[in-house]
């Protein structure tokens, strides 16, 4: 695991520690010392320690205009025993809907496991956002699955071509916009 880095093609136009509306910014990072693990593996120290003992993230990009950020998950998302989504939510997710961002790019490839609880905080970030939406992009399938027996997804839009984009082959901008139109057309068809 310690080998798994976020991505970092967009380095070069975005770093979440040198912006001053991020949650994260002003965190050092060392690229030879780990301390973070997850279930005694450690992690490579790029990622950023949400105050899970299981998940972490990296804000890969952010566009204030556009309202919308990219965020990319390693680890066990487990609400049942250390309620990541409350630490998720009110840690960072409340930061940035407080900096103007509804749209929230959720990458999970790298998201080993789902434990489920209730669904309060899910539904508030939801509430939150009612011009927005967030997406789950490139969840394992059995991390869908549970996703959906604790009816995560009324909450996520997933599934279809988010199941299995390349996302690393668009700019951050060209991400959001695929992301932004095939959520459109989703609401197209059923309204």
């Amino acid at each position: 695991m310690q080998d798994i880095e976020p991505y970092y093609a967009w380095r070069e136009i975005y770093v979440a520690s040198e912006d001053e509306r991020s949650p994260f910014y002003g965190r050092v990072y060392s690229e030879f010392e780990y301390e973070h693990t997850i279930y005694n593996y450690y992690i490579h120290p790029q990622w950023d320690d949400i105050g899970s003992n299981t998940l972490y993230l990296k804000t890969l990009y952010t566009d204030y205009d556009r309202g919308f950020a990219v965020l990319e998950l390693i680890g066990e998302w487990n609400d049942a025993i250390n309620n990541d989504i409350m630490t998720l939510k009110r840690d960072i997710i409340d930061e940035m809907i407080r900096q103007g961002i509804h749209k929230f790019v959720l990458i999970g490839e790298n998201v080993l496991n789902f434990h489920a609880s209730d669904d309060c905080y899910y539904s508030e970030w939801f509430d939150d956002v009612p011009e927005g939406w967030i997406a789950a992009v490139n969840f394992r399938g059995h991390v869908r699955q549970e996703f959906e027996k604790h009816n995560i997804d009324y909450y996520f839009t997933f599934g279809g071509e988010l199941d299995q984009l390349p996302w690393r082959t668009f700019g951050p901008v060209q991400l959001y916009s695929r992301i932004d139109g095939v959520i459109r057309h989703r609401l197209a068809i059923n309204t």
